[in-house]
């Protein structure tokens, strides 16, 4: 197992030589950004910008992306043009303020430094993706209801994303929000009538935890998502749906 800095050093490479000057940022984010990697369980989030995303210049660079991909199991980077980057931060909204959060400079220039990020509509996007979830959750009960392993399985996949929503409902909210995700549905269950325990039980599930009444959990997890969805709804309405101005 190559250590993650060599792994880094390794794609960085790959992609200077492949696409050259028409490379001009590569950036670290998420947990290994944190200092928080965890090998096995955590991924190497990368997002590069490049001059030009023609298929000539995209065919230059695939070797090195599948080569991180295929060979060191990593998830394929996220690839921009600076001025695509700044254009999508209403839509990608939660993204970038994540990645604005926490992120480290591999190669070029900081691309996400000063990118005005719209908290109008990252408020909407907030909503869009807890009630996405929901609907999700729900469909894969009905599939799953009488299969415990599966019902686990999936939980366990969701308790990342809820954690996330629940981190950045509380921003929506005008707080910032604490470091740990037992922390932030603490405080998620003090500003909502949201069940706290209902989300660290999914945290320890993932962590292949207590052997519980699954579908019982499953509801009250769903129960809780709900109730947060409606906190947010209540107490920060939405004001418009158009993009703010800086």
């Amino acid at each position: 197992m190559q250590p993650i800095e060599t792994k880094l050093a390794g794609l960085v490479g790959r992609l200077k030589d492949a696409a050259g000057t028409n490379l001009e940022s590569v950036l670290l984010y998420g947990s290994a950004a944190r200092g928080e990697h965890r090998e096995g369980k955590s991924d190497l989030n990368l997002l590069c910008t490049l001059v030009s995303l023609s298929g000539a210049e995209l065919n230059r660079i695939a070797p090195a992306v599948n080569w991180w991909t295929n060979e060191q199991l990593e998830p394929s980077p996220l690839f921009f043009t600076e001025s695509e980057l700044r254009s999508a931060a209403d839509v990608f909204a939660i993204e970038l303020l994540d990645i604005q959060r926490d992120h480290r400079v591999l190669f070029g220039k900081d691309v996400v430094a000063g990118i005005h990020v719209p908290t109008n509509l990252h408020r909407i996007q907030v909503e869009h993706e807890l009630r996405t979830m929901l609907l999700k959750l729900r469909q894969q009960f009905l599939l799953s209801a009488h299969d415990e392993k599966r019902l686990r399985a999936v939980l366990a996949r969701s308790i990342s994303s809820a954690t996330t929503l629940a981190r950045h409902a509380l921003i929506a909210l005008g707080e910032e929000p604490p470091g740990s995700a037992r922390a932030v549905f603490a405080r998620v269950a003090e500003r909502s009538a949201a069940d706290a325990k209902a989300f660290e039980l999914g945290l320890e599930i993932r962590e292949n935890g207590p052997n519980v009444d699954i579908v019982a959990a499953y509801g009250a997890y769903l129960r809780a998502i709900e109730q947060l969805t409606a906190a947010l709804d209540r107490h920060a309405p939405k004001r418009q749906w158009q993009r703010a101005v800086p």
